[in-house]
């Protein structure tokens, strides 16, 4: 990257031991034989019932597993995979002297433990580097929310959304034929039957976007909420059914009364 520009809502977690691998293959949605030292995965922990409890990038950096999360929900994430690691040989810390920094849309590599983003090309590289005087990256929620890219903690908090509700099943954060993972047996269910209900979407309007929460509307229906926003886009997560039935009927999309154009973002057309 050709400058280093912090992402400061994101921490690091330090997964070391032997059984650092099959421990995490065992619980989380990605196959961690994807990971190499050149390139990261993006992945999910979910509840038992499916629903999302964080969501992360793990990078191999050699002697351990980096993973680069939610600041606000780090701590939360180290107790939770304490609390699976049972026998396993395997120490979870958060490490308070690395950073995430990422570059929206660059592609130059330059930096010890960088990779591609693997959810969109688009969203560039990120790394994991020393904590220091880095400027904030400004444009990277701007360029997420055109794409269509919804993030935990700043779009839905934990245990309210399955992964095909924010599109991660479209976004390389889940395989379904690596084997066991927690919620795997609601996940591969709604798979299999295609039950699909909900999908975050891109939404524009005339004006700032929509504040996070508030309710789409099409008539007297309700179709979903407004989640993150920038400028005037936002991403809407919102019920098919109910926002195909708007469309066959010609009812506006709005929001607190103004006019909502919906689209569907490009990588899930092309799932």
């Amino acid at each position: 990257m050709s400058e280093h520009l912090l992402l400061p809502d994101r921490a690091v977690v330090e997964v070391t031991g032997e059984d650092r691998r099959p421990f995490l293959q065992g619980i989380i949605t990605q196959d961690i034989e994807r990971l190499t030292p050149e390139s990261a995965i993006f992945s999910a922990l979910l509840t038992p019932q499916g629903k999302i409890l964080a969501d992360f990038f793990v990078i191999d950096a050699g002697e351990a597993f980096l993973i680069d999360c939610d600041k606000a929900n780090a701590a939360v994430l180290v107790k939770r995979l304490t609390l699976y690691k049972l026998r396993a040989k395997v120490a979870i810390k958060v490490d308070d002297g690395l950073c995430v920094i990422a570059g929206a849309g660059q592609t130059e590599r330059n930096d010890i433990f960088d990779y591609q983003d693997p959810r969109h090309e688009a969203l560039g590289w990120r790394a994991i580097a020393p904590v220091g005087d880095h400027d904030v990256n400004d444009a990277y929620d701007a360029q997420r929310i055109s794409l269509g890219v919804a993030e935990f903690g700043k779009d839905f908090s934990a245990d309210e959304k399955f992964l095909s509700d924010v599109n991660y099943d479209a976004l390389n954060a889940v395989s379904y034929k690596k084997g066991c993972f927690i919620g795997q047996e609601v996940s591969s269910r709604m798979k299999r039957k295609g039950g699909v209900r909900r999908r975050t979407l891109v939404a524009e309007c005339d004006g700032p976007a929509p504040a996070p929460g508030a309710s789409v509307t099409a008539g007297d229906a309700t179709l979903g909420e407004v989640m993150s926003g920038a400028a005037n886009v936002a991403l809407a997560n919102v019920r098919l059914d109910r926002w195909e039935k708007a469309k066959s009927e010609g009812t506006p999309v709005e929001c607190g009364g103004k006019a909502l154009r919906l689209r569907i973002p490009a990588y899930l057309e092309q799932d």
